[in-house]
C-alpha cells in the first residue's frame, strides 16, 4: 500500500516544510499589505484623524466602508473613522470629478492601551488607561464579545434616555 500524496506528492515531513512555508510566505505578504508606508494614513481602530485635502472635494468614494469611515467638515478636510482592521482607500473628487486625492488608509490596533488576555485559542481584549476594562475589538471571543457588546448597548440607551430627559426639563 502507498502512502496517501499530499501538497503536490510529497508525504510526511516533506509535506509539513511545504506547507510552513506556504503559510510563512502568507504571513510576509499579510505583513506587507498591512505595513504602512510614507503617505498612507494610519487610524487607530475605534479612533478618528483628520484628513486635509489640498482642495475641496464634492463626492467621497470609500474602497471598503467596513474598515473605515468618512465625514466631510467643510470641503477640505475629512475625519477619518477606524471601524475594522484592514487596508482600504479613500478617493476625493471635485465637482467637475477629477480626483482630489486618492489616500491609502490602514486602520490598526491601538498596541499602547489595549492589553489582549489569550487563553488557549479564546482571546479577550481589555482598554487600559490607567485602569483595564472589558473592550470590544473583532476578534475576540464571540460569547466575550457579545457580553461586551449588550453591556454597551445597555449604557448608551440609559446614556440616551437620561440625554433626553435632560433637555425636555428633567422628566417633569
Amino acid at each position: 500500500m502507498t502512502p496517501h500524496p499530499t501538497l503536490s506528492g510529497r508525504t510526511g515531513r516533506a509535506a509539513r516544510v511545504a506547507l510552513l512555508a506556504g503559510i510563512s510566505l502568507m504571513a510576509a505578504l499579510i505583513i506587507e499589505a498591512t505595513s504602512a508606508r510614507a503617505g498612507d494614513l494610519v487610524v487607530r481602530y475605534d479612533q478618528s484623524q483628520l484628513l486635509r485635502l489640498p482642495r475641496p472635494a464634492n463626492e467621497i468614494i470609500i474602497g471598503n466602508p467596513s474598515i473605515a469611515d468618512v465625514t466631510i467638515q467643510g470641503g477640505d478636510l475629512l475625519v477619518v473613522t477606524g471601524k475594522s482592521f484592514g487596508v482600504t482607500n479613500i478617493i476625493a473628487l471635485d465637482a467637475e470629478r477629477n480626483v482630489v486625492q486618492d489616500q491609502r488608509v490602514i486602520v490598526q490596533r491601538d498596541d499602547q492601551r489595549v492589553v489582549t488576555l489569550h487563553r488557549g485559542s479564546v482571546r479577550n481584549s481589555f482598554t487600559c488607561t490607567p485602569a483595564c476594562s472589558p473592550s470590544l475589538i473583532v476578534g475576540d471571543d464571540a460569547a466575550y464579545f457579545e457580553v461586551i457588546h449588550k453591556s454597551s448597548e445597555k449604557k448608551a440607551k440609559f446614556s440616551d434616555a437620561s440625554a433626553e430627559s435632560g433637555a425636555n426639563g428633567g422628566g417633569q
